[in-house]
């Protein structure tokens, strides 16, 4: 069964609270439980302790009962505030996770879990189905760091999603939601596609097949007629091509266009 709390105390034969709460946090069907550390220690370097290790409150003692309880109120209203928010995400079957600033997956909803652990089977745990979020995944799994590098540079990831290639074959596609935290990151996870950089600029600017090619050679600085030559087309219909991608990029000339499409290519 999983706990709705955890009154922890610091000092304890053998492992100590602090390092069973790190353990605790460690694993993913129970890292959401809140622990509240009940103790004598009450100096200042080991409340830091206690937080460090992932606890949502120090009570030291003597308690006082009724300061106690109101406090695991309060956590317990918050952690089922949480918990519902997640269920309702459940609910919809949206391919939803979250991961800190390394890419290390924090939570998950089933639904991404069960890709995540398709793509990469190799990081896949032995957990048993229904014991929470992430928990067919080993613990500390993480995306890679091309996925942490894409959420480390200012802009990249709201910019554009993250296409990765995966164990199993195929491509999933990380789109960013938001960042909900300092250290937590909202991810939707979409079957991704190893597609063309002309594929790219098509789905990213509603064009024509024909109006993404020439906007990759735009974007790679070569004039109207060489694409020409390239596409073997007249010169006058890539003069066409190029005012219909100027109006639907909202630009108006090459070097602003150019500068769209590098964009979205930056980001695959």
């Amino acid at each position: 069964m999983t706990p709705d709390i955890v009154l922890m105390d610091a000092v304890m034969p053998g492992m100590d609270g602090f390092e069973t709460c790190r353990r605790l946090k460690a694993r993913p069907h129970v890292a959401h439980v809140p622990v509240i550390f009940m103790t004598g220690l009450a100096e200042t370097e080991d409340v830091v302790r206690g937080f460090a290790a992932g606890g949502v409150d120090y009570v030291a003692k003597p308690i006082v009962p009724d300061e106690l309880i109101a406090r695991i109120r309060t956590h317990l209203a918050n952690a089922r505030l949480a918990q519902s928010a997640r269920a309702a995400l459940d609910a919809t079957g949206r391919h939803l996770l979250a991961v800190d600033g390394n890419a290390r997956l924090l939570w998950s909803t089933p639904q991404a879990e069960a890709r995540l652990a398709a793509a990469f089977p190799t990081c896949a745990g032995n957990a048993a189905p229904g014991q929470g979020p992430a928990a067919g995944l080993a613990a500390g799994f993480r995306l890679g760091p091309e996925a942490a590098t894409w959420l480390a540079v200012p802009g990249a990831a709201e910019a554009a999603p993250l296409t990765l290639a995966v164990e199993a074959g195929g491509a999933v596609q990380l789109t960013l939601i938001g960042r909900l935290g300092p250290d937590e990151i909202l991810l939707r996870l979409t079957e991704g596609r190893l597609v063309r950089d002309e594929d790219l600029l098509r789905e990213a600017f509603g064009l024509t097949a024909r109006e993404s090619e020439v906007l990759l050679w735009v974007a790679n600085g070569k004039p109207n007629r060489v694409i020409a030559e390239i596409l073997e087309l007249g010169a006058r219909t890539v003069d066409k091509h190029v005012e219909r991608i100027f109006a639907k990029l909202g630009v108006e000339n090459r070097t602003a266009a150019a500068a769209q499409a590098l964009k979205v290519l930056g980001g695959r």
